[in-house]
């Protein structure tokens, strides 16, 4: 299935704009999030400014509460992205968002970080989920 460019919620990209964020399969949004199943997410985005490292932190968003996300690799130079990263240049940023079967059957806002060196967003966006069975 085709992955159409998720609407999301920029939440404070200051060091990067982001041009656009998929995660698949979502086929219909808000997207809806099998346990025990992988999501496959990528995110286009340009820096602003250039960084030796990058680093992901993802959140579960309940009732104005962050949780934090297991992902099994927070270092943005091993998904995808070339670093050292480059002011101007666009960047490719792939990663898995694991769902687990222990996770509870509830709508949330998943919101997912990328820093630099500086712990500056190079882009931070955020989308609302269905965790489903």
């Amino acid at each position: 299935a085709l992955a159409e460019p998720l609407r999301f919620v920029d939440c404070g990209s200051i060091d990067g704009r982001i041009q656009e964020v998929n995660v698949s399969p979502c086929p219909t949004q808000p997207c809806q999030l099998v346990k025990g199943t992988s999501y496959s997410i990528n995110v286009t985005f340009a820096s602003k400014i250039e960084s030796q490292g990058s680093k992901a932190r993802v959140y579960g968003e309940m009732l104005h509460v962050d949780i934090p996300f297991p992902i099994p690799e927070p270092d943005g130079c091993k998904s995808g992205i070339q670093c050292p990263i480059q002011k101007g240049h666009s960047y490719s940023y792939l990663n898995k968002l694991p769902v687990k079967s222990e996770y509870p059957s509830i709508k949330l806002v998943v919101k997912w970080e990328l820093v630099d060196d500086q712990d500056q967003m190079l882009f931070c966006w955020k989308i609302p989920v269905q965790i489903t069975s």
